[in-house]
């Protein structure tokens, strides 16, 4: 029997933040991060970017290169395979494995009219190559 290939782990609201930051960045020590978190979370202290990056790097959700005395943390997984992982779950889960139904409910519920008509240029443009 074949082994399956191993889950990619979900991260939480707080884990997608610093990943959006790292994929920004690139790789990254703790306090590089923390210093561009700042900017929207002026709450954020140091310890607590330090604890969720560990607990990050525990999931696999970060590498670390503990060759220099500051660690550089690293995403793990690339932004648009963790985003086409993520979709695939969520259309799986909420919309019985229909893309269709899921673009549909975002038309409807959560695109703004530019955004609209951007959409509606992509198609008019993809339709005609």
């Amino acid at each position: 029997m074949a082994k399956k290939p191993a889950k990619a782990p979900k991260p939480t609201a707080a884990e997608l933040d610093l990943l959006r930051v790292l994929w920004r960045l690139g790789p990254a020590t703790v306090k590089d991060v923390h210093a561009a978190r700042l900017r929207e979370r002026p709450d954020l202290t140091y310890a607590t970017v330090l604890r969720l990056m560990q607990v990050m790097h525990g999931k696999g959700l970060l590498t670390r290169d503990e060759s220099q005395r500051s660690h550089v943390y690293a995403a793990a997984q690339a932004q648009d395979a963790l985003k086409t992982s993520l979709l695939r779950e969520l259309i799986n889960k909420v919309f019985a494995g229909s893309g269709k139904d899921l673009v549909m409910a975002a038309l409807t519920h959560h695109v703004s009219a530019k955004e609209r008509d951007e959409i509606k240029r992509l198609l008019k443009d993809d339709h005609h190559d």
